[in-house]
């Protein structure tokens, strides 16, 4: 063979070398993050949309989601290192940092924007007022958790003392509170959907009233990690924050049928009526934001539901334990 032609089949087996590997065979492998949520619900359908649609896959993410039962789990999992971001109330977050963590828990993109439960009574009321609540037994939510806080500053918004003008229940255990009410405890509840709606399509309970609309505008489910992993990994933060926000416009522009459909297969045995009344409800009431950004005045309605419960006795600056900056990088 002349000297000439080998040269000229080397070159040219590099050159399908350097084709094939840019088709496939060299691409990057996706960036692996373990998330936690704090419980599987139709109040986070844009992180389940973000998975189904492929927004994570669109962003070179595999995203692991795990259901970390509880605020309490969700940020002991992800303080231990087992979650690298939690899904979960930032409240706890505010628990870390004044805990006096070395490595503080950010929030880094909110999720939802509004509570998420709803007022249930046992018997149908043609009309209701608030007053009607005075003397009554009350199933609650967990103390501490922005659920009852939630609830605790409504109430009192309404001029009635929960300690006081009510028989409040508080111990009885987050998964166990829809089938104690079920089982004939307390006259009131405070409901998650679905359960919400599932005691009114089975004439178990009806819904009075909406506590998210009731209590306004906070940062009520977020994103966060620790800080040193957010220092580490801004690049994969960033890009989490992006397919977030491309599912919470998803949600936004599309209608309450169709987000049940690209939510279910996270919801095995759910009913598909229940889904879209569920998710229906929570459009209606804006419970889903659109775009992670944290604005002060919903920081600031955060503090004062804490405040006025008894959690917290200072007022964390917004500025040290959020991080806006990859929310506002994805809205652009």
């Amino acid at each position: 063979m002349h000297k000439r032609s080998r040269y000229g089949w080397l070159l040219a087996a590099a050159l399908i070398a350097a084709l094939l590997a840019g088709c496939g065979g060299g691409s990057k492998e996706a960036a692996k993050v373990k998330v936690g949520e704090v419980t599987r619900s139709l109040f986070y359908a844009p992180l389940y949309v973000a998975l189904s649609q492929g927004f994570f896959a669109d962003e070179g993410l595999q995203v692991d989601l795990q259901t970390t039962a509880g605020g309490d789990k969700t940020m002991t999992a992800l303080l231990s290192g087992g979650i690298d971001i939690a899904l979960v109330g930032s409240e706890t977050s505010i628990y870390v940092y004044q805990q006096g963590a070395d490595d503080p828990v950010i929030n880094f993109a909110q999720l939802t924007q509004t509570d998420g439960t709803f007022l249930v009574a046992r018997e149908k009321k043609e009309s209701f007022d608030w007053d009607d609540l005075r003397g009554s037994v009350f199933l609650g939510q967990r103390k501490g958790g922005m659920p009852q806080m939630a609830g605790e500053f409504t109430l009192r918004k309404h001029g009635i003392d929960p300690h006081e003008d009510l028989e409040l229940i508080q111990n009885v255990d987050f998964a166990n509170i829809p089938a104690a009410f079920a089982s004939g405890t307390g006259e009131y509840v405070q409901l998650f959907e679905p359960q919400a709606s599932i005691f009114e399509k089975e004439g178990k309970g009806y819904v009075l009233a909406s506590f998210g609309v009731e209590s306004g505008r906070l940062p009520y489910t977020v994103f966060m990690a620790k800080r040193s992993y957010i220092e580490k990994n801004k690049e994969i933060v960033q890009r989490f924050t992006n397919a977030v926000t491309k599912a919470q416009r998803w949600v936004e522009d599309h209608p309450a049928g169709e987000i049940a459909d690209a939510v279910l297969e996270f919801f095995e045995g759910t009913d598909r009526d229940i889904a879209v009344r569920v998710i229906e409800r929570y459009k209606a009431q804006q419970s889903y934001a659109v775009g992670g950004v944290i604005d002060e005045e919903e920081w600031n309605n955060l503090l004062d539901i804490m405040e006025q419960a008894g959690e917290i006795t200072e007022r964390t600056p917004r500025e040290a334990i959020v991080d806006n900056t990859f929310a506002e990088q994805a809205l652009r």
